[in-house]
């Protein structure tokens, strides 16, 4: 059997084509090409190139490349073919299909649980209203003792006053001596309320008869002659108290009645739309939440 280089030069001759040709078709050196056809194997590369250089060989030439491939590892002393791989298992495909089903498994169970926890969460909303409204009906109503307890700290405190003062009033110093705070004002609330159930106070007729058929709005004028703290309720239940030094004078207005505090009855003479109200205490009595003009 001829060699596959006189093989492929054969193959060359009968198409009349030149090496140099097939050189340039294939980019394979013409060098390469001459120690093929030559069987020079001492100057051709590993055999792997050999082999790809005889399969460009014959395609260029238009020829199966297996009769020279044949005849190439069928030399004296040539290299034989390296057997084609077999063919991969199809353990990869069956991995691919589990892993494909785990997967597609788990989304549908991820799916479920969120469809489980919006209709838990849709439930409890529905049973929410009626557990909260069996709690209420469950609630005990509060004992009698804290009612009462709690009572009097919730009921606002009347409006009528009182001129009984709260045992010994302190005295105001000199009008210099700056500041003066209200002594004693929760005990004289205290003791006004037990002495308004008792009776009324002496200058409740006397101011009523001079504040009688005044109409809104209200002006009050407190002219100090000695040293007298004020507390005035107004309209918009803004309260403001200060300790008025003697001499002074001090005018409030308001469509309301005024609810008015002195800490020195005695030491301020007031004044209610233009007319001069009677004197409400002695020098040094605490009246507490006066009501101008009363009600």
């Amino acid at each position: 059997m001829a060699s596959v280089g006189d093989y492929l030069r054969e193959l060359r001759d009968r198409r009349g084509i030149s090496l140099e040709e097939i050189s340039r078709i294939t980019r394979v050196a013409s060098s390469y090409l001459e120690a093929l056809e030559s069987d020079r194997q001492s100057a051709l590369p590993a055999p792997v190139f050999t082999r790809g250089f005889i399969r460009a060989y014959c395609q260029a030439l238009g020829e199966s490349p297996d009769e020279a491939l044949a005849r190439y590892d069928g030399r004296e002393g040539g290299v034989p073919a390296p057997p084609r791989p077999a063919a991969p298992p199809s353990t990869p495909a069956t991995t691919t299909e589990s892993e494909a089903r785990s997967r597609s498994a788990v989304l549908v169970s991820f799916v479920l649980l969120v469809i489980l926890g919006m209709a838990l969460f849709a439930v409890a909303l529905m049973t929410q209203p009626a557990r909260e409204e069996r709690v209420e009906r469950r609630t005990p109503d509060p004992a009698p003792s804290e009612t009462a307890a709690s009572a009097p700290a919730s009921r606002p405190t009347p409006e009528p006053a009182s001129s009984t003062p709260p045992g010994p009033a302190a005295t105001p110093g000199p009008a210099t001596s700056g500041t003066t705070s209200a002594p004693a004002t929760a005990g004289v609330a205290v003791t006004a309320e037990a002495s308004r159930a008792a009776a009324p106070p002496p200058w409740l007729p006397n101011v009523q008869a001079a504040t009688g058929g005044v109409a809104s709005p209200y002006r009050l004028v407190a002219r100090v002659s000695e040293p007298t703290w004020i507390r005035v309720r107004t309209e918009d239940g803004s309260s403001t108290e200060e300790t008025v030094p003697a001499g002074q004078i001090r005018e409030w207005v308001s469509n309301r009645p005024f609810v008015l505090t002195l800490g020195n009855a005695g030491g301020v003479s007031l004044e209610l739309n233009g007319r001069t109200l009677p004197p409400l205490g002695p020098s040094g009595a605490v009246i507490s939440r006066i009501v101008l003009p009363p009600q």
